[in-house]
């Protein structure tokens, strides 16, 4: 018989990617899930406004300051990737994805905290930065987050390798 007429979990599970659904091994994708990987998105675009926004005031500035500029500008679009992708797989309900988001949102929190000490507008980014970083957390090791992107808690891999 070919893998056709007898499908296999396998078999199934890659007529469904091929398909594009949502669902994945158990079900519907979960709104907590889709809101991380949201989350997870916005904080990526606003590093890469950000990191354009240094990229073109150091190339216009004159200065000695140019090089330091264009190099930060540079590193803050490359840090933009982490989130981006964590959302994207996120979305396709990747398991390796969480990772990467939980060390964005980690991350956004020193952030926040420093724009909290400032007397400006960076104030309400601070506010608005811990917000988004601390729903961003909880959405992600939320118990339905967990179990939709295929991952095991502590002391679970042994009990399936027993079954």
């Amino acid at each position: 018989m070919s893998r056709k007429q007898n499908p296999t979990p396998e078999t199934t599970a890659d007529t469904a990617a091929d398909a594009g659904t949502a669902t994945g091994p158990a079900g519907p994708r979960p709104r907590r899930l889709t809101y991380a990987a949201v989350l997870s998105a916005l904080e990526g675009l606003a590093l890469l406004a950000g990191g354009v926004w240094m990229l073109v005031l150091g190339v216009t500035r004159d200065g000695g300051d140019r090089q330091q500029a264009v190099t930060g500008g540079i590193t803050v679009l490359v840090l933009a990737l982490l989130p981006l992708l964590a959302a994207r797989g996120l979305l396709l309900r990747r398991g390796w994805s969480r990772g990467p988001a939980v060390i964005t949102q980690i991350m956004a929190l020193p952030v926040a905290y420093s724009l909290l000490q400032a007397d400006s507008v960076a104030l309400w980014a601070g506010v608005v930065l811990a917000v988004v970083a601390v729903a961003g957390l909880v959405l992600l090791v939320n118990p339905a987050t967990t179990q939709a992107l295929g991952i095991k808690g502590p002391g679970r891999a042994r009990e399936t390798e027993r079954q």
